[in-house]
């Protein structure tokens, strides 16, 4: 809907389908004039980020601060659909991992689980009691995280949390690293055993093999 702003009037580009041509530091081909948010191309449509953007622009054109520390990443950006159940994701999914990196360097890492909330006095006994999913996708022999994906009761509160160790460049060893907070969902996302990525296909290892 930006027909209406006459921007070629102001010497500002738009691609065919009518967003505005920016650069990486939002500024458009007209100087002086910036853009963020929806309206911009290839842009992440959602609230936070247009917020997140328009901030950065302003503390460099108004607080003084460098162009290199006031542009917009849009790599890892958390998003939740609020569903019943609600779906929680970030960074990659598998099969853009593998696209992007190939299918050797791409390990993944899967729980299920009943949340307690559900596992407790909460529902009747034998009613159906809802589960959560999560799934860690990890690129290279250090197994960096670059995906995560839930659904189920609370995860996106849980996906704020970890969301900062994905910007940071989290392994799945710092993940197993972190010492669970019991009895809560979260916990599943450091419990994941690191040797259960190699069964996701297949029947449950043997005792003898999980010991050794």
């Amino acid at each position: 809907m930006t027909e209406s702003l006459n921007l070629a009037a102001a010497g500002v580009d738009t691609s065919p389908k009518g967003e505005i041509v920016v650069d990486r530091a939002t500024r458009t081909s007209a100087e002086d004039v910036y853009a963020v948010g929806d309206i911009i191309t290839g842009a992440v449509q959602l609230t936070p980020v247009a917020i997140a953007a328009g901030r950065l622009l302003s503390d460099r054109l108004f607080a003084g601060l460098p162009e290199s520390a006031t542009c917009m990443d849009y790599e890892n950006i958390p998003t939740v659909v609020f569903s019943h159940p609600t779906m929680a994701v970030m960074g990659l999914t598998e099969a853009e991992a593998i696209e992007r990196h190939g299918a050797d360097a791409i390990t993944c890492h899967k729980t299920t689980f009943v949340n307690m909330l559900y596992s407790r006095e909460f529902l009747v006994e034998g009613q159906h009691q809802p589960k959560t999913r999560a799934k860690l996708v990890c690129v290279g022999p250090e197994q960096r995280v670059i995906g995560l994906h839930m659904i189920g009761l609370a995860v996106d509160e849980i996906l704020q949390g970890f969301g900062v160790a994905l910007k940071m460049g989290a392994t799945k060893a710092d993940f197993d690293s972190v010492v669970a907070l019991h009895p809560t969902s979260a916990e599943e996302l450091v419990t994941i055993p690191p040797w259960q990525a190699k069964y996701q296909n297949a029947p449950a290892p043997p005792v003898e093999a999980v010991v050794a």
